[in-house]
């Protein structure tokens, strides 16, 4: 309980947060005008907290909330097509109670798995400077921190969550190997902590331009998904109950 309640005021505390101007300003921008199919909508418009319980033993990071997205919703992965990506699959290997992420009130229920992301804020074009990715990095790190006493695994989304990742693990308390380890879809490292490994499994991420193309299909997606589960010790669903296109041949 203590653990959960510790989380939640760093959620809260992120959810707060005012320390990138042109963020800060592209963020409460997007909220005001929104997008016409969402004007009856009250956007969030704030940085989005990270989620799933505070006992995950797998976490799921990815680059930034969408701007008529997370953003909108006030949840990580939630209103967008890259979270109905993300959440089918994690409900296809048993880690969701649903397929679908609408709202953030829609029930949805992650088992054993968070969800999570280096920047809070809806950056412009989805991307964030360096400099904001290194501001931000604290709130990664600190969620790290109060997650370390059942973190077994995390699967990152994309070169740029990797990027940001690597050195939130070793701010965090993990050996991070020098060279950093490059990303790659289906890369899998472990880092040794001050109590156990970390397995640390690479996907591309599943932003539209990935999953419209085929670069990432949702059988790698799920693929991955499953076997870090199963690294951290959570019951993923067997590959037999996989969907009919079956294993990626890339």
């Amino acid at each position: 309980m203590e653990q959960e309640h510790r989380l939640a005021e760093l959620d809260e505390r992120i959810a707060g947060c005012r320390a990138c101007p042109r963020l800060v300003d592209w963020r409460e921008e997007v909220a005001r005008t929104k997008r016409a199919s969402f004007a009856d909508w009250t956007y969030w418009g704030r940085p989005v907290p990270g989620f799933g319980p505070a006992d995950a033993s797998l976490l799921v990071v990815g680059l930034a909330p969408a701007a008529h997205g997370g953003n909108r919703t006030g949840r990580m992965f939630t209103g967008d097509r890259s979270g109905d990506v993300l959440y089918e699959a994690l409900h296809d290997v048993g880690l969701a109670s649903q397929p679908t992420s609408e709202n953030a009130g829609d029930g949805l229920t992650l088992y054993g798995v968070r969800v999570t992301a280096p920047v809070h804020c809806a950056p412009p074009a989805n991307k964030p400077t360096p400099e904001e990715r290194d501001t931000c990095r604290p709130w990664l790190v600190g969620e790290l921190g109060l997650l370390e006493p059942t973190l077994r695994a995390v699967v990152v989304l994309g070169g740029f969550g990797w990027q940001a990742a690597l050195p939130a693990f070793a701010g965090a308390g993990w050996k991070v190997p020098r060279p950093r380890p490059p990303f790659a879809h289906g890369t899998h490292i472990t880092l040794e902590g001050p109590n156990r490994p970390l397995h640390v499994f690479g996907c591309f991420h599943v932003s539209q331009r990935n999953t419209f193309t085929g670069r990432l299909t949702p059988a790698m997606l799920r693929d991955v998904l499953r076997t870090a589960a199963r690294t951290a010790d959570l019951p993923a669903a067997p590959q037999a109950a996989d969907h009919p296109d079956g294993p990626p041949s890339e």
